[in-house]
């Protein structure tokens, strides 16, 4: 891509998402993380309305009378997103594939995070991690992160989530916001690594999902190429067994990755290419905001 074309391409997403993350989030970003990075200052007695997640147990025992923690609000963040560059990231059926919706997503986060003058970093794994940009703060440094998730060459094509995951705890002492951005097509087991995480950061996973890969639509006789394990294989898209066993599977999958978010306490939301994906990314926030 030539650097006039780049540039287009980075500012068209800039002023879309910018757009966006103003009219929808409105604080919600801010509201939503703000009680994760906050430093224990004092103890005070419980009045009504307090928080009772801050009680403290201890001196409520020892007084007989409820106290609560008392946080002062950290004057920064830091924002990681951790993305999954796989092959699998290229198929879209709709308006745009799983790798532009991607783009977008990261972009309405790294703009959020500016907006709350936090720092914004990224972390790009396949198999292995392929790139680390930094966490700092400021527009022009979330709009680098961008031009790198475009032009950027995966060296494999696979996916191994839990190297992302093992860099990341690696790397970040400092407990941080992290987001993981894939579509979990993920032989490995990652789940134990994010589990890890989340009992020092504040984890957070996106699932990117094409409405075709819930059902197969009805095209006859149709070659598929799975671009992580480049493989090529038929398949006849007419057969009813072979659509309801392909949903089945999908089903079956989606069950499996709610179930294990929930089991390692990690929020989580699916994030459609049809363009629907900032309803749900408001949704999650305003939950978290309660």
């Amino acid at each position: 891509m030539e650097t006039k074309e780049l540039l287009k391409k980075v500012r068209e997403i800039e002023l879309k998402t910018r757009g966006l993350t103003k009219q929808v989030f409105s604080g919600e970003y801010h509201s939503a993380f703000k009680g994760r990075g906050m430093t224990f200052s004092e103890v005070k007695n419980y009045q009504f309305g307090d928080d009772v997640r801050n009680i403290d147990w201890n001196v409520t025992a020892r007084f007989n009378e409820p106290f609560i923690k008392v946080f002062e609000e950290e004057r920064e963040l830091s924002v990681f997103l951790v993305l999954d560059i796989s092959g699998s990231n290229n198929f879209g059926t709709t308006l745009k594939s799983k790798k532009e919706l991607m783009l977008e997503v990261a972009a309405v986060l790294s703009f959020s995070a500016v907006a709350n003058n936090d720092k914004i970093g990224a972390i790009f794994v396949s198999d292995n991690v392929e790139k680390y940009i930094p966490p700092k703060k400021g527009r022009s440094h979330a709009l680098m992160i961008l031009r790198e998730l475009i032009l950027f060459k995966p060296k494999s094509k696979e996916t191994h989530l839990n190297e992302g995951l093992r860099f990341f705890r690696n790397i970040v002492k400092k407990r941080s916001i992290c987001f993981l951005i894939s579509d979990f097509y993920d032989d490995n087991d990652f789940f134990e690594g994010l589990k890890i995480a989340n009992s020092k950061h504040d984890m957070v996973a996106l699932r990117l999902y094409d409405p075709a890969e819930k059902e197969l639509p009805r095209f006859g006789l149709v070659k598929m190429y799975d671009a992580e394990k480049n493989v090529v294989k038929w398949v006849n898209t007419s057969s009813k067994r072979v659509r309801e066993n392909y949903e089945r599977r999908y089903l079956e999958t989606e069950k499996e990755l709610n179930d294990n978010f929930r089991r390692a306490g990690v929020d989580y939301a699916a994030l459609s290419t049809e363009g629907k994906y900032l309803a749900e990314l408001n949704k999650l926030f305003l939950m978290r905001s309660r």
